[in-house]
């Protein structure tokens, strides 16, 4: 199978934070770093949540605090795809879970990258830029 995450850059560096890390830091790392989610990590860089700009909102919408951990708002235990796998399985996993976001992770499920919506759209651009028309 091909794994297009290494060979074409479908993966982005992810944004990482720690349990721990408050809401409000999170938020702003994700607006000065230009990122639409964090993935949550423990000590081992395995994945044990995400936030993204959907979990903002609900926060802010909700009157939830933006001092607490972002552990009380992530999502917890997100899906994820392995490195080996294809650009396809990514999608179809993206389009099943109905997520923008999905956390990439090598053989030992260790944090290695993550897939947007906006990183495949960047990766058909480019496709079709050197291929031509998608058929």
């Amino acid at each position: 199978m091909y794994s297009a995450y290494k060979s074409i850059d479908a993966a982005v560096k992810p944004l990482t934070v720690t349990p721990q890390t408050p809401v409000k830091e999170v938020v702003k790392m994700m607006y000065t770093q230009g990122k639409s989610a964090a993935v949550v990590v423990d000590q081992d860089n395995r994945p044990i949540g995400i936030f993204t700009e959907r979990d903002v909102v609900r926060v802010v919408a909700t009157g939830g605090s933006l001092d607490a951990p972002v552990e009380e708002y992530m999502t917890r235990n997100p899906a994820v795809v392995r490195d080996s796998e294809s650009l396809t399985k990514a999608l179809a996993l993206m389009l099943e879970r109905r997520v923008r976001h999905l956390p990439v992770v090598d053989h030992e499920g260790r944090l290695v990258g993550i897939i947007t919506a906006s990183s495949i759209t960047e990766v058909l651009k480019r496709y079709k830029e050197e291929v031509g028309e998608l058929e």
